[in-house]
């Protein structure tokens, strides 16, 4: 129900702001409740506080206006011209506003100013939100790992490698 409302308001009231901004070390409690929120087995602060603070890490968050809590992110790892997708999520109440899609197009923006020519990623077979996000972002499908992900169940799900040319 929840859902329903959240896009009926969407609706009559428009998508919230949000406003792009590199991420920073004091975003870390913030994005691993996030990626908790997004994903079966989440991401704790002290592993984002080691990712943002690794010079071969890029991220970039989306908040509640420009001085607003963290509602999206995504974070990226590479050395030029690759870089992969680590990982991208976004708040349940905001999906389907293109939060995620302006995150993955503002990296690429600020990847090419960089010298990063190719990106890479790895997402769950049956993870359609995420699939859909990749084809309307130019990403193709160049591999598969048979059994890379456990689903809800247990049972051995496949990863589907994928990558798009940013230069």
């Amino acid at each position: 129900m929840t859902g329903l409302l959240t896009r009926l308001g969407r609706r009559a009231f428009g998508p919230r702001e949000v406003a792009l901004r590199p991420a920073r070390p004091a975003d870390a409690e913030a994005l691993a409740h996030l990626h908790g929120q997004s994903f079966r087995i989440g991401w704790d602060a002290a592993e984002f506080e080691r990712l943002l603070a690794n010079r071969l890490s890029r991220a970039l968050v989306g908040t509640n206006g420009p001085c607003g809590a963290p509602v999206g992110f995504i974070l990226l790892s590479g050395v030029s011209p690759e870089i992969e997708i680590l990982s991208v999520a976004v708040e349940p109440g905001r999906r389907g506003e293109g939060i995620a899609r302006r995150l993955v197009e503002a990296a690429f923006g600020t990847l090419a100013a960089e010298g990063f020519q190719i990106v890479f990623l790895e997402v769950e077979e049956g993870n359609a939100p995420a699939l859909r996000l990749y084809a309307r972002t130019g990403f193709r499908e160049i591999g598969r790992r048979a059994g890379y992900y456990r689903g809800a169940a247990g049972e051995p799900v496949a990863a589907l490698t994928m990558r798009r040319d940013i230069a």
